[in-house]
């Protein structure tokens, strides 16, 4: 059933409310709290329809309502339609270009963390899934070439081949123009068993160098397979009363110590990046179990040539959606530019 305008207007008072105070809402705290001029009555009614459309609950008898999962689904998708908001705090640090990423990535992930009182992550970007730019042979010495493979994001990985019998000037420009002709614009996804086996019955006797090229192809593309995850903040999960018993707080706070459960959180962000970039889950929707009573909103930043990251903040359900989502689309904004600036 949709929601009427009367009833969409109740239902975002009571969660912007609840994030405000942590404490249920009754119905003439909004009969106070919107411009509807509706009798504590009519929003008691309003409020048990909405309940028993799932969008609120009563925590306790006789006590007032707080949002639902459902409930906080559907304020977050209207905060994403609203105007985006920019963070002055954020931007300012990020026009100071830092000389090291990891400098960087770990100073936003702070940055992120200070701004808006939860907990934050942020990944370094990866490139092991784009597309070959070139490939250079060069002699060495009578007995081994260098391959050199530049995929995009300029990632460069150096090879020594060892080859049974020193390669002439002419064959070595041969292989090369192979080489580009068939790789170029490839993800290694692509490079499949026909191209290889066609490149291999071209180069002759000297297939077998296609075969070393190849592998060092996908050393290139793996480069980065070790993904660096920086976070911040952590602390901030014991500023909230339902994160911070023993249980969850522990949980939580081993999620972000041992990195390797923020991994599957990067990969599902990095899986979804149709539309906005932006990704919101909201208690059991979030990828990582240590974090179902959470909320977690990320996001896709690019640096340039296809090298993507994620950006995470974690708090609980009751976060202001405005103000982390507002973060967020300036921050994707502002690291693009940083590394577009030559």
């Amino acid at each position: 059933m949709e929601l009427d305008e009367r009833k969409r207007k109740i239902l975002l008072a009571v969660i912007r409310n609840y994030l405000e105070t942590g404490e249920p809402v009754g119905s003439r705290t909004i009969s106070k709290y919107t411009d509807l001029n509706l009798s504590p009555a009519t929003i008691r009614n309003e409020m048990a329809d909405l309940e028993e459309m799932g969008y609120i609950q009563q925590p306790h008898t006789s006590a007032g309502r707080i949002p639902t999962d459902q409930g906080y689904r559907f304020y977050v998708d209207a905060v994403m339609q609203e105007k985006e908001k920019e963070v002055v705090e954020l931007k300012e640090m990020l026009l100071e270009r830092q000389d090291k990423m990891e400098t960087l990535l770990k100073q936003v992930a702070k940055v992120v963390a200070q701004n808006t009182q939860y907990a934050a992550m942020i990944s370094a970007p990866q490139t092991h899934r784009n597309k070959v730019k070139f490939v250079q042979l060069s002699r060495v010495n009578a007995g081994q070439i260098l391959a050199v493979i530049v995929v995009e994001g300029n990632v460069i990985k150096n090879n020594i081949l060892n080859v049974t019998e020193e390669l002439s000037d002419e064959n070595l420009l041969k292989l090369n123009i192979l080489l580009n002709t068939h790789l170029n614009g490839l993800s290694l996804e692509e490079i499949n068993l026909g191209i290889i086996a066609a490149m291999k019955q071209q180069a002759g006797i000297h297939g077998d160098i296609i075969g070393e090229v190849i592998d060092a192809v996908g050393e290139a593309f793996k480069a980065d397979e070790d993904l660096e995850i920086y976070t911040s903040g952590t602390n901030n999960i014991f500023r909230y009363p339902e994160l911070s018993d023993n249980g969850k707080a522990s949980e939580l706070v081993g999620a972000f110590e041992e990195k390797q459960q923020l991994e599957s959180l990067v990969q599902e962000t990095m899986a979804n990046e149709a539309g906005t970039g932006i990704q919101v889950y909201i208690g059991d929707e979030a990828p990582v179990q240590g974090m179902k009573d959470c909320s977690v909103v990320t996001a896709t930043y690019e640096l340039g040539e296809g090298m993507r990251g994620t950006i995470g903040i974690v708090g609980p359900k009751r976060m202001d959606y405005d103000k982390v989502i507002g973060t967020l689309r300036t921050l994707q904004t502002k690291l693009d530019e940083l590394y577009k600036i030559d």
